[in-house]
């Protein structure tokens, strides 16, 4: 077979594949990986840097699909250039306990770089990857040896581009020059509801270009050398990311759906795939079928880019014999080694003052940053409010790539998913700061996090009603049962400095999901650490702080700035001959990872009179005072005043505190 027939064949090929199993899924998206092949084509078999082998290889090439629901085009391309998803699991898409899942997820399936899925997201995950890209080319790099030297490819659509999200992270990369990312703009018009003319009309060309990128425009996807010539002035763009909008028909190859919202996001129906497979000479008869001399080329494609990594061995070999130290802290950092004794380096403070608990977190980042050279990060145009400035370091820019300082401007959004990316580079250690209240703003990256199990370290202040005088708008209520519902995500919310600076050690440590740390803006007292117990219990989730003389008649629970306020009530219950035992509580689910004998050690079930005290919604308390206890917790928004008449005005004083606690041991059983 001719080579252009070949080639022709192959993206037929994967067309068709794309069609059967979404039919035979009975749901899906079909028409934009029919319309994308050619783009798949090009960059799988021509452009990109990868291992099917060793789909983890340092400088692969990353491919994003942000533009989630097209994953049949990613899992076609993967199965075809020898990554471990078989011809089964394509048949078995969509399915229980299938790897080709409805939406690209990352750690389920082999060669996914991130999970995709919710607009928008994968671009922003882009940004991060170039930043991580730049930052260690910066660090390691040295005259002939570019160690670390790829591409982010991705792919976003009308619907990406439609999310806000993209437009924070455009901007944001734009300024940045990061010229190391290369992004396809599949203009195809469409979305569920028909023509994207009812919605977007705006000239993403001009508005890229305003946001300083390289733009070039495609107007026809099938034209694989104008596709490999417009990559090939992006990769010559060194200081300006890349926007290559390329015109694509959904569906195509479909007589009587293509170019239309019917071929968007439901299967095409048995009798149009036929047709599909007439049009381009496959049987109608069969189902996922690949063509031998397609498998052949496809497999070859494959071993060809694996070459890439042969050669970056033999680079590598040398300069880890030219460069022993910076490799070793490379391998020692990817391998996930610390420092040994760099725990002794965190801050302990002295009891006595009070000291907000962001101010400590911010002498705590300070003094752990020079044993963390992948410790970088930044906050939404609030270093100063957030205390997250590394004040040794540079900040990251256009013109220094191995500054530490993140300036992410107010895009909260933004910076949650770039944060995401520069977590997935399997080197830094990013963290992003903003207000609590914010959080909100952040929610979808923060999910995706989660459920890639990977580490972006959040550091929330302005926690409460402490906030004071900003008012309902800016005091945060439901944000911490928010948070903690999500799966896989550690929300600490430190009682004093020490606690603080143990909460950093834990989100260092830790390895499954996000860490949230939560912190105050106002100042609260030290805990005398000689006296009570050890900080270090930060990482056990609830510990008791202070114990009763005798069995405790009532268990004190709180965390953050109310764990003080629980311990001034537990002298006057003494006063009045009342037992109570002060846990402090930072992290609900570290809690819960604990032993039973543990847990039964901290919450006795034989004693059920338990009171928590929380500046936020007390939805969620009950798992711990049981039904026998009760919550001061805030179930309606603040006000502008200052924080401690506030604090009072809710309730957040010792004499309420040993009332309800009071109340309590009254309460019959």
């Amino acid at each position: 077979m001719e080579t252009k027939n070949l080639i022709q064949k192959s993206i037929d090929t994967v067309r068709v594949l794309s069609a059967d199993a979404v039919q035979k899924a009975n749901s899906g998206h079909p028409g934009t990986p029919m319309a994308l092949a050619p783009l798949g084509h090009v960059l799988w078999s021509e452009v990109m840097k990868y291992n099917p082998k060793n789909p983890a290889w340092a400088n692969r090439d990353r491919f994003i699909l942000s533009c989630g629901h097209a994953c049949m085009l990613q899992y076609s391309y993967l199965h075809l250039t020898g990554y471990e998803i078989s011809l089964k699991d394509i048949e078995n898409f969509r399915q229980l306990h299938s790897i080709t899942a409805g939406h690209p997820e990352y750690g389920l399936t082999p060669g996914i770089e991130v999970t995709t899925g919710p607009l928008g997201q994968g671009f922003a995950n882009g940004v991060g990857m170039a930043i991580a890209q730049q930052y260690m080319a910066k660090r390691y790099n040295q005259p002939d040896f570019n160690i670390f030297d790829y591409h982010i490819y991705a792919v976003c659509s009308d619907g990406d581009l439609m999310e806000g999200v993209s437009a924070e992270a455009a901007s944001f990369a734009g300024h940045l020059g990061l010229g190391n990312m290369i992004y396809f703009y599949d203009s195809n018009h469409i979305t569920i509801e028909g023509d994207t003319d009812i919605t977007f009309e705006e000239d993403v060309s001009k508005r890229f270009e305003a946001y300083g990128w390289h733009v070039q425009n495609l107007p026809d996807i099938n034209d694989l050398d104008a596709l490999n010539a417009a990559i090939k002035n992006a990769k010559n763009e060194t200081t300006r990311p890349s926007l290559i909008k390329v015109r694509s028909i959904i569906g195509y190859g479909s007589l009587n759906k293509e170019d239309t919202a019917a071929a968007h996001g439901s299967p095409l129906g048995k009798d149009e795939v036929r047709l599909v497979k007439e049009n381009f000479g496959f049987d109608p008869d069969k189902s996922f079928v690949i063509p031998e001399e397609v498998a052949d080329f496809y497999e070859k494609a494959g071993e060809n880019a694996a070459k890439n990594e042969t050669e970056w061995n033999e680079l590598y070999k040398n300069y880890k014999e030219r460069h022993p130290d910076l490799a070793k802290e490379y391998e020692d950092i990817t391998s996930g080694k610390v420092p040994e004794g760099w725990e002794k380096k965190l801050p302990v403070f002295e009891a006595g003052e009070d000291l907000a608990t962001r101010k400590a977190s911010g002498k705590t980042l300070n003094a752990i940053a020079e044993y963390f050279p992948q410790l970088i990060g930044g906050s939404a145009d609030l270093a100063p409010s957030t205390d997250t400035n590394l004040d040794d370091y540079k900040s990251f820019s256009a013109k220094n790539r191995d500054g530490r300082n993140f300036h992410f401007g107010i895009r909260e959004h933004a910076m949650g998913a770039v944060l995401n990316g520069m977590v997935l580079s399997n080197y830094l250690i990013p963290y992003g700061a903003t207000f609590l209240i914010f959080s909100d703003y952040m929610r979808p990256p923060l999910r995706l996090a989660s459920i890639m199990k990977i580490r972006p370290i959040m550091v929330y202040t302005h926690d409460s009603i402490g906030l004071g005088e900003d008012g309902t708008t800016h005091q945060p209520v439901e944000q911490l049962i928010g948070l903690r519902t999500v799966p896989n995500m550690t929300v600490i919310r430190p009682a004093d400095a020490n606690e603080t600076a143990q909460a950093w050690r834990v989100a260092i440590e830790h390895k499954d999901g996000p860490v949230c740390i939560v912190l105050t803006r106002q100042g609260i007292p030290i805990i005398d650490q000689k006296k009570y117990a050890s900080a270090k219990n930060v990482e056990k989730g609830a510990y008791i702080l202070s114990d009763s003389e005798g069995e405790p008649d009532v268990i004190l629970i709180a965390t953050g700035s109310e764990v003080h306020l629980i311990m001034q009530a537990q002298e006057e219950l003494k006063k009045e001959n009342i037992n109570a035992r002060v846990v402090s509580m930072p992290c609900w689910n570290l809690f819960d990872k604990q032993s039973a004998e543990y847990r039964e050690k901290v919450f006795p079930k034989k004693i059920r009179k338990r009171l928590a005290v929380e500046a936020g919604s007390p939805v969620g308390w009950m798992k711990y005072t049981t039904d026998d206890g009760d919550v001061v917790g805030i179930e309606k928004f603040g006000e502008s005043a200052p924080a401690e008449e506030i604090f009072e005005e809710y309730g957040f004083t010792v004499e309420n505190v040993v009332k309800r606690a009071r109340d309590l041991l009254l309460k019959k059983d």
